[in-house]
């Protein structure tokens, strides 16, 4: 408000030229570009469609500048961002739109000008709920939601149909026609169904899954709820303190302040895919919700789907009520607020940037928090002084305790049978360190309830509209691909620019009871492994110390120059952590660090996998010696990939990803299961690695993890290594299957002694991906269609 200077980001491009597009293979057009994402992504037709755009870029990556297309996919089934190298034709980048149009209409009657306001019925809530379980009458022409002369539910801020042939464009019958006049007030009509325990019970259900367009039913009223339910969610983001305005790139057709680029309601899905299978939903269109955003001047999609699986008993086989997801606010506002991060966070070009683990955890967080607030705040949802009142999702029925594994507002410690934890996380509510725990292996949804009952502590102290305006600030302060640290250190220099700092104790002890105090660290949004500490900043004047010792290789006890060790207590990777660089005789120097425990300092060096431990700094001089293990598959430390099969996704997820010593990338490849979707028709596929000695082989480390976006399901199921000493002939090494429970961690597998001496070449087969551990195909799977591996390690002498 004074003109200080908050935050400054971003980083020069040195020798910034990029190469001349001059070969037989470039893409010259923005059609050539768009038609290369859309084969990317396995679309039926790679022709543009009218959604899809590109405009002409330059990408900073590891190899230099390049010249490329950036396309926006919005026609393509699964929306997504790419980078195409306009000089080859490779796609450099990918990233899916999904989290999980003007309007059309008639013309106005000659009697226009007579016609009452348009009005319709929805529920505050969900159907059955203890408050807002009932519908109320709603003037959308007075909310200025839609003219009087409106004949489908089409306006400024959203366009509702029920895409039921999942086409994501509406034709003459998924348009909604109002009732009567010019009023959409259609009633609920409850579906009573004996053999599921749902309905009724207390909550009534919606449609028969075992009975083909029973969903036709209630196929109005919901499109007329989910319309409603849009509306009021882009009036509650638009007012203070909130504020996510046309300037901040709000959705609607008509930008009336002449700032934002306007065009782009929200176009809102209702009953998605309901008869892609005879009248029935496919398994690609029940049991989700999602929300896809393209930068501003684009319309978002909004899908909402069905609930519960056609043919499967409630709850056993399938948890999920036969109810619609459009028909519970939270459901509706959680994604809608997908659209507001997505619009805040970002580049200089307007593009999200929220692609990191812990990123994407505190995306799901935030639209999870958002709804509660406002939910609560309205006394629509109660929270009583009691633990873990405040659970999302109810109206999913059984379903709702796996969607989240706890209330929002379980606190740290707690022991309350509502707040259960999880078995690698424990009980009670969560701290930073248990990130990567709460599911047993990094998962957006449920990392993400650290961040938010993090926040919901922070509503706790400073009440719900100053936590507003406190976290939508952060957003727009926030670096790019911020982690959990970056963006409390935004939440503070929200405080100052908003408040003139006058929370920032209160802040600091939230926080730090969550384990996101002063000394807790993080190597930006994609660490997997924070460190967590529970302290305030000190005191000006506390006491210093410095910390020195050695890094040596743990096999052979030999001193490793030129390692870096790092004291990590900042979130972005781009912070100046203090650190310092090994001499000759492999010893390090670190000076002036404040007194007090740190939990993350890290040693690293080309060809080791890195070393990650807690140091207590004295005050005075603390030795603290390392040993860094080589890994003989690191490209870094020269191993190379010589050879794989299936499409080759680099730079953003090929196969040398599965070399590189960052787990946060990874190889991806197709599943390529073929029509039927079997596990017996998976198609391996192989990487084989050249190492850059003839190594005796102690042991190989596997994260099969999914990677590039996909669901765990992707991740390495059936896998096979094979060792060879001339490239030619190949000894079996070891064959298993991993689980969900080996996902987000490096898993040891002991080589067969004859495959182990002097191997010089590795190979691993990734046999069939986790799909078939957790679900069936076809259906709404990662693994149906990809199957990745995050990264491979070799170890030995």
């Amino acid at each position: 408000r004074d003109g200080a200077l908050i935050s400054v980001q971003g980083s020069p491009v040195a020798g910034a030229a990029a190469p001349a597009v001059n070969s037989r293979a470039a893409v010259r057009t923005a059609a050539e570009a768009i038609t290369r994402a859309r084969t990317d992504l396995a679309e039926r037709s790679t022709a543009p469609g009218p959604a899809d755009v590109a405009t002409e870029v330059l990408l900073v990556t590891p190899a230099g500048l390049r010249r490329g297309w950036q396309t926006i996919t919005m026609s393509a089934a699964h929306p997504a961002q790419h980078v195409i190298d306009a000089l080859d034709g490779r796609v450099l980048y990918r990233r899916g739109l999904s989290e999980d149009a003007a309007p059309t209409g008639d013309a106005a009657p000659a009697n226009a000008a007579q016609r009452r306001p348009a009005t319709g019925t929805a529920f505050p809530y969900f159907p059955g709920a203890a408050r807002g379980g009932r519908q109320v009458p709603i003037d959308f022409t007075r909310r200025g939601w839609l003219a009087p002369v409106a004949t489908v539910l089409s306006g400024n801020n959203a366009h509702t149909y029920a895409d039921v042939d999942a086409s994501d464009s509406p034709d003459a019958t998924e348009e909604i026609p109002p009732r009567h006049g010019n009023s959409w007030d259609y009633p609920l009509v409850p579906f009573h169904l004996p053999a599921v325990s749902f309905c009724d019970n207390p909550f009534p259900c919606s449609w028969d899954p075992d009975t083909p367009f029973s969903w036709q039913t209630n196929r109005n009223q919901n499109a007329t709820q989910m319309f409603a339910a849009v509306n009021n969610w882009h009036d509650h983001l638009l007012a203070a303190p909130i504020g996510f305005t046309e300037a901040a790139g709000n959705f609607q057709v008509t930008n009336k302040t002449g700032q934002g680029l306007g065009g782009d309601p929200v176009q809102a899905e209702s009953d998605d895919g309901a008869s892609t299978d005879n009248g029935l939903p496919d398994a690609g269109h029940i049991n989700n919700a999602s929300m896809s955003v393209p930068p501003d001047g684009m319309s978002p999609r909004m899908q909402m789907f069905l609930q519960h699986q056609p043919g499967t008993a409630y709850p056993d086989e399938d948890p999920f009520s036969p109810t619609n997801a459009g028909d519970e606010a939270d459901s509706i506002y959680h994604e809608y607020t997908h659209g507001l991060s997505d619009r805040l966070v970002v580049d200089a070009a307007g593009d999200t940037t929220l692609n990191s683990v812990q990123a994407g955890a505190m995306s799901e967080a935030w639209s999870d928090w958002y709804a509660m607030d406002d939910l609560v705040a309205r006394g629509l949802h109660r929270d009583t002084q009691a633990d873990g009142d405040v659970m999302r999702f109810q109206y999913d029925g059984a379903a709702a305790s796996s969607n989240r594994s706890e209330p929002v507002d379980c606190p740290v410690g707690s022991t309350s049978v509502a707040c259960p934890g999880t078995d690698g996380a424990g009980p009670g509510g969560y701290t930073y360190g248990d990130y990567g725990k709460v599911a047993g292996g990094p998962e957006v949804h449920f990392d993400g309830e650290i961040w938010a009952q993090t926040l919901w502590d922070l509503r706790t102290a400073v009440g719900s509209t100053a936590a507003e305006s406190l976290v939508t600030r952060a957003m727009e302060l926030s670096p790019a691909d911020p982690s959990f640290l970056d963006e409390r250190d935004a939440i503070l220099q929200a405080d100052q620019a908003v408040f003139h700092g006058g929370h920032r104790d209160v802040i600091w002890r939230v926080f730090a009871h969550r384990g996101m105090g002063f000394f807790a660290g993080t190597v930006g949004g994609g660490d997997l492994a924070p460190g967590e500490d529970f302290s305030v900043p000190p005191r000006p004047g506390a006491p210093t110390g410095t910390l020195t010792g050695a890094v040596r290789d743990s096999a052979s006890g030999a001193p490793v120059a030129g390692a870096t060790v790092t004291v990590v207590f900042q979130g972005s990777a781009q912070a100046a952590n203090p650190s310092a660089r090994t001499d000759a005789d492999g010893r390090y120097t670190i000076a002036d660090l404040v007194a007090g425990t740190y939990p993350k300092v890290v040693a690293s060096s080309v060809g080791y996998e890195s070393t990650v431990g807690p140091t207590t700094v004295a005050p005075g001089s603390t030795t603290h010696d390392l040993a860094l293990r080589r890994d003989w598959a690191a490209s870094s430390g020269g191993a190379t990939v010589i050879a794989f099969d299936g499409q080759d996704f680099s730079p953003a997820c090929g196969p040398g990803d599965a070399i590189d010593l960052n787990r946060s990338t990874g190889w991806g490849s197709t599943a390529d299961l073929g029509e039927d979707g079997q596990a017996s028709a998976a198609t391996p596929k192989a990487i084989t690695i050249a190492l850059p000695k003839p190594v005796q082989i102690s042991q190989l480390a596997i994260d099969p993890s999914a990677i590039c976006g996909d669901a765990g399901s992707a991740s390495t199921g059936d896998y096979r290594i094979e060792t060879s000493t001339d490239g030619t002939t190949w000894l079996p090494a070891a064959v298993g299957t991993f689980t969900p429970a080996d996902r987000g961690r490096l898993n040891l597998v002991t080589p067969a002694p004859d495959s182990a001496a002097g191997a010089r070449f590795v190979r691993f087969t990734m046999v069939r991906p986790q799909v078939f551990q957790v679900g069936a195909c076809p259906g709404a799977f990662s693994g149906c269609d990809f199957m990745d591996l995050t990264e491979i390690e070799v170890y030995g002498t």
